[in-house]
């Protein structure tokens, strides 16, 4: 088996971006990444090559986000003084604001999807990882994920469609 330290450098920035995708979260993405592979010391001998590592190592990561969400139970709610210390005048307060509730509407939309699909939306678009990258994580080929990254984005426009 590689050594951590090889093995950190090869993947810890698959599984930031991947705890990224799932945190929003600068700080918290670099912390649970830490975590992740402290974790991964631990438990090396556990691996059996069954997935490939970094689907491992992002399995783990999952898992103590789900535990970090337990604990703090994130609050999503952007307060008015935020939106309002981050512009300047009107115009750009409502772009905002609209910028704000399309990201919102297509979340919501994104929820709808059954978890897989929902999770290569993820780190497709708020992750920017490649589809060869999410399929590492994933455990599948980039072919597949880019398949059902066109058909998660289908589904949510044939929804709008007929939602309208």
């Amino acid at each position: 088996m590689q050594n951590m330290e090889k093995i950190y450098k090869e993947y810890s920035t698959t599984v930031y971006k991947y705890l990224f995708c799932l945190t929003q979260n600068k700080d918290i993405s670099e912390e649970l990444t830490q975590e992740t592979f402290a974790l991964a010391v631990e438990d090396i001998k556990k691996f059996r090559g069954e997935c490939k590592l970094s689907v491992w190592l992002c399995q783990i990561a999952k898992h103590l986000w789900y535990k970090e969400l337990k604990k703090k139970k994130k609050n999503v709610n952007i307060s008015f003084e935020e939106i309002k210390d981050t512009v300047l005048d009107d115009e750009s307060l409502e772009e905002t604001i609209c910028e704000k509730e399309e990201k919102l509407k297509l979340f919501k939309d994104m929820q709808k999807l059954d978890e897989k699909s929902r999770e290569v939306m993820y780190l497709r678009m708020v992750g920017n990882l490649s589809y060869e990258e999410i399929g590492e994580v994933l455990g599948k080929t980039a072919n597949w994920t880019r398949v059902t990254f066109y058909r998660a984005k289908q589904k949510i426009r044939e929804e709008n469609k007929n939602e309208k």
